[in-house]
């Protein structure tokens, strides 16, 4: 009876160093999926808006691939560094032309070039699409302040640097935005909402909005466009149905014409002196 023949010794040392490895891979990541946890916001903003959100679950997965990518490489380079260390004057086999190998780290990369770019061409989609609304706000922008508008109505908010203008809108519908600039470069952004477009003189930039929680978000203009752009502050306020109507119908007090045309004087001599004006927020009807 012939005796099997044993693997030699070093093929045996390679069997169990490969175990271990297993070992230290493989129980960090059933423990990962066993417990549930959710992803990590990876520095970003959850999101109040549909599209933000999408945005928001994108910026997830994008991370979670690089994170995936990145300590695969790691690995990589830790195996080639321990396994191929130099062991006195001996050079390590060399090989080439591994056609299986070189194919896999062709074809992998160009899939996931594909399937991020589809992914991202579907959000986008999402994002600058104009879908149908009863709701309609024009934004602008000057030079330091910010004007809210409702069309149809005799509503509209105006304020500049430490006014702090609030725009409200209601939850749970899709509101149409006309943003524009008065004078120079601004950038209108909503950190909540994951968004930001230009404002730029003598085009109109559309977008719409679709608010899934009420609540009262910060905004600021993003593009150094003159001395106090630092204080060109806004709140987006989303309220509501009901209480965006009975907002609406505080604006048809006559007498706010008035105190409309005394403000808008006022903040034209202050932004034509370079002054910032103080008070609070100014709003009134037409």
């Amino acid at each position: 009876m012939q005796t099997p023949a044993l693997p030699p010794q070093g093929a045996t040392v390679r069997a169990r160093r490969w175990r271990r490895v297993r070992r230290f891979v493989a129980l960090p990541l059933a423990a990962l999926a066993l417990s549930g946890c959710t992803l990590p916001s990876f520095g970003a903003y959850p999101g109040a808006t549909s599209g933000s959100k999408s945005v928001f679950h994108l910026w997830q997965w994008f991370s979670v691939g690089a994170v995936v990518i990145g300590g695969f490489v790691c690995l990589l380079i830790l195996y080639a560094v321990l396994r191929y260390r130099r062991k006195g004057d001996n050079i390590p086999k060399q090989s080439q032309y591994h056609i299986p190998l070189e194919l896999t780290y062709t074809i992998v990369p160009i899939l996931i070039v594909f399937g991020l770019f589809a992914a991202t061409l579907v959000v986008e989609n999402k994002e600058t699409s104009n879908p149908p609304t009863k709701v309609t706000i024009n934004v602008n922008a000057f030079q330091w302040g910010w004007k809210f508008t409702y069309p149809g109505t005799n509503a509209f908010v105006y304020g500049q640097t430490t006014q702090e203008p609030e725009m409200v809108m209601p939850v749970g519908e899709n509101v149409h935005f006309n943003l524009t600039s008065s004078d120079v470069l601004h950038g209108f952004y909503v950190k909540a909402f994951n968004f930001s477009r230009y404002a730029l003189p003598g085009v109109r930039n559309e977008f719409t909005f679709y608010a899934e929680n009420t609540g009262t978000y910060f905004g600021q203009c993003t593009q150094l466009c003159g001395l106090y752009h630092a204080l060109m502050w806004f709140r987006v306020k989303v309220v509501t149905q009901s209480q965006y109507a009975a907002w609406l119908k505080t604006f048809n007090n006559p007498a706010d014409e008035a105190a409309a045309k005394a403000a808008a004087k006022t903040t034209y001599e202050q932004t034509s002196a370079i002054v910032p004006a103080k008070g609070s927020t100014t709003k009134f009807g037409r």
